[in-house]
């Protein structure tokens, strides 16, 4: 199936919204550049679609499908980066017999560009995620957890930068605590650190330092917490944060039709996306530039 086809099935939603304090009447296509983002999350080990009984998922998702999806998207627009934001693992009897390398090579085989790491993601402890590392031919990004002490030590990065067409990508990661939602056996001497604090030192090192002209965060964080809005959150880092365009979300399984617009501290918009679980959407936001600034978004999530 093409895209349109694809486009055509679904139930995608639109949002379209100028950022960087620009208005959209500056908008024109003599040298617009197009950067596109497709994201999944808490896909949980969902290799296979879901079955014509399975309710309100039936016949949905599968890596097969998602892969002809991204591959058509990408032909449309070869400057298209994939990432993935956390609990990669976990789900399904595949996990509990390769343990993650068929999650991997999989993933792989999509071309994957970045993940971060969930809380999922050490469910065969931090030994059996390093495991697994050799099957996997993309990097992991964590700029909060500590990994120092760890067998994990130098090969989680804070963050990675892409080239695509000219414009410079900037992309962090960022993890949950993982007291009380993991036993300490399974991630040893993982240190972690409070993510609204490292996300403001990282975003402006990407801003400022790297000269990014797009920032990106890959959050396993969760979108919002209802009964506890205090709480450390997609939402609240949006707003708390000055320097990112983009926060890909994960941890909560939360569906958005589109992407949420959020004002940061400068007053600024900031897209904050996250597309439920088991790989039943994908995301995709797609970015324009005009002589190297960023004027308009348009987020979608697809149906797969």
């Amino acid at each position: 199936m093409n895209r349109r086809k694809f486009i055509q099935q679904s139930s995608a939603a639109t949002a379209l919204v100028g950022l960087g304090g620009l208005g959209l009447s500056s908008f024109d296509n003599k040298k617009q550049k197009k950067i596109t983002i497709l994201h999944t999350n808490d896909v949980h080990s969902h290799i296979d679609p879901f079955g014509p009984n399975d309710g309100r998922n039936a016949n949905k998702g599968g890596v097969a499908r998602r892969a002809t999806l991204v591959e058509s998207i990408r032909q449309e627009n070869p400057n298209t980066l994939l990432f993935d934001a956390g609990d990669i693992f976990q789900g399904t009897p595949y996990f509990n017999y390769y343990g993650g390398e068929l999650e991997f090579k999989l993933m792989s085989m999509l071309k994957y560009d970045l993940a971060t790491i969930g809380n999922h993601d050490f469910d065969n402890g931090i030994e059996g995620l390093y495991a697994q590392l050799p099957h996997a031919d993309f990097e992991f990004v964590s700029a909060n957890y500590d990994f120092s002490n760890t067998i994990m030590d130098t090969h989680v990065k804070p963050y990675k930068t892409f080239l695509r067409d000219g414009i410079k990508i900037g992309v962090f990661g960022l993890g949950i605590k993982l007291d009380g939602l993991v036993e300490k056996r399974m991630y040893k001497e993982t240190v972690y650190n409070d993510p609204i604090e490292i996300a403001q030192d990282m975003s402006r090192i990407l801003k400022t330092e790297q000269n990014c002209d797009l920032v990106i965060c890959l959050s396993h964080i969760g979108y919002f917490y209802k009964k506890f809005p205090e709480k450390v959150s997609d939402l609240n880092l949006a707003k708390a944060t000055k320097d990112i365009d983009l926060i890909i979300g994960g941890h909560t399984h939360t569906f958005l039709p589109k992407p949420t617009i959020e004002k940061n501290s400068a007053g600024k918009n900031v897209l904050v996306n996250q597309v439920g679980a088991y790989g039943l959407y994908l995301g995709q936001v797609d970015f324009f530039f005009e002589e190297g600034k960023n004027i308009k978004a348009e987020g979608t999530t697809i149906i797969v």
